[in-house]
């Protein structure tokens, strides 16, 4: 292009015609597409909160309704399925139920899963092949588990009516007794959790700093005083965190008991999950089910709101916050 022609007009074969300028689209298109992206993104988890808002909103909203098997056109009632059921006997004894079991299976589960992280954090052999053995009751489903030591536990064909024969133990009656049933229930949940317990204590002593159990052991310091005023101070955000995860398990229990027992002898161990379930699935009554189930919720999330305040609390105590 010579400096006399116009910008807009190009040499064809010595010609020059009149040709619009070319315009770059690619940049525009690009700018589109950065646009359109984070909503893109976001599609997936607003398809996940609506599939799981939904449901629960609806089920919200059916505690108010008196909706059963025998009743499928249900009406309004308000607060009726809350009121008889803050009143009924079986509701309380469920709620003792629950609470007793989830404090005594996560006691165990916390103190049994330290002491093995604490064996398995010395260096031997043994300890690593334990190391990998540990997981193996975590990867059996709880109900199949529960179901597997319900025939272990049979009077008749089990073995541990000879064992605990063998030890002096007798009138082993299996989970036919209240107080055996809970006592196995809550065995077979610390079989199967207690490993996970210890994989968290061994990963928290595992990244503790080693100069402080050093300055220890030169000043003379004994195990316990080094455990009691060390070890368990820095390890108990770990800890916690384990508690956290197993108390809010051990709530909403319902695989493991109802697998073992059934919710039997009675109502022994009768939980709020299996309540529940008895209410809306083996009586049909489906809007005290529901009722039940939210009452545990709100209780779950209440707990668990404070233990994570707590836990909060605790590291920026550790970090000097």
């Amino acid at each position: 292009m010579t400096a006399t022609e116009a910008p807009g007009r190009r040499r064809a074969g010595g010609v020059v015609t009149d040709a619009p300028p070319r315009v770059d689209t690619a940049p525009a298109v690009s700018r589109r597409r950065r646009a359109l992206r984070p909503y893109l993104l976001a599609v997936p988890a607003v398809l996940l909160c609506v599939g799981i808002l939904y449901p629960f909103f609806l089920a919200v909203a059916y505690t108010f309704f008196n909706f059963s098997d025998a009743n499928p056109q249900p009406s309004f009632v308000g607060l009726r399925n809350y009121v008889e059921i803050f009143t009924s006997g079986s509701f309380w004894n469920s709620v003792r139920v629950t609470v007793l079991f989830a404090a005594v299976a996560t006691t165990v589960e916390t103190v049994l899963g330290v002491g093995v992280a604490l064996l398995l954090n010395r260096s031997s052999l043994i300890g690593r092949i334990f190391e990998r053995v540990l997981i193996v009751p975590l990867m059996v489903a709880p109900i199949i588990a529960a179901i597997m030591w319900k025939l272990l536990l049979l009077p008749e064909v089990g073995w541990v009516r000879p064992v605990l024969e063998a030890v002096g133990v007798t009138g082993y009656r299996g989970t036919d007794s209240p107080v055996w049933a809970f006592f196995w229930s809550v065995v077979v949940d610390a079989w199967i959790y207690t490993p996970f317990v210890a994989i968290l204590a061994l990963a928290g002593l595992r990244s503790l700093p080693a100069s402080p159990f050093e300055a220890a052991a030169v000043d003379g310091a004994g195990w316990w005083l080094t455990f009691r005023r060390l070890t368990l101070p820095m390890l108990w955000p770990y800890v916690l965190v384990a508690v956290i995860f197993r108390l809010m398990d051990c709530l909403k229990v319902f695989d493991i008991i109802y697998g073992l027992t059934t919710g039997g002898p009675g109502d022994a161990t009768t939980t709020l999950q299996i309540n529940a379930y008895l209410e809306a699935i083996s009586y049909a009554r489906y809007s005290r089910g529901v009722t039940f189930m939210f009452i545990l919720w709100i209780a779950v999330y209440l707990i668990s709101m404070v233990l994570v305040r707590y836990l909060n609390r605790i590291q920026s105590r550790a970090a000097g916050v």
